[in-house]
């Protein structure tokens, strides 16, 4: 896995993160930074948010994942960065620079609140880069 990896994660892996991964791929595009994120969850629902994915289409977006999928230790271990909406599980190696977002509104409540919340916080991300 490479290092310019970023991992987005909440518990069902099926909203937060998977509309902070679709924002921050095409915000990291149009910068042309060779980043790349990717959606996961601690517990994993069987399939993403509708209201997600109808967001994310109204936006011009796809999600990164087409079905939610499980946080592993190979990709924390191989992240340069893990952007968190839930505690994380006890037992990773969580070595590389993690931070938690707690203040994004739910999805299921208002997408385009959350989109705005999460795309809030990317940009200074990225602009680390």
């Amino acid at each position: 896995m490479p290092r310019d990896l970023i991992l987005f994660v909440c518990e069902h892996g099926a909203a937060k993160s998977i509309l902070a991964a679709a924002h921050f791929n095409k915000m990291a595009a149009e910068r042309g930074l060779k980043v790349h994120a990717v959606a996961r969850g601690t517990h994993p629902d069987q399939e993403l948010s509708p209201k997600t994915v109808e967001g994310l289409e109204r936006d011009g977006l796809h999600p990164t994942e087409t079905t939610p999928q499980k946080l592993t230790p190979a990709e924390v271990e191989s992240a340069q960065r893990i952007i968190s909406f839930c505690e994380l599980p006890a037992g990773y190696p969580y070595q590389v620079h993690m931070e938690q977002w707690n203040d994004i509104p739910p999805v299921s409540e208002n997408y385009e609140t959350a989109r705005d919340a999460i795309i809030r916080r990317i940009n200074p991300l990225l602009d680390s880069k």
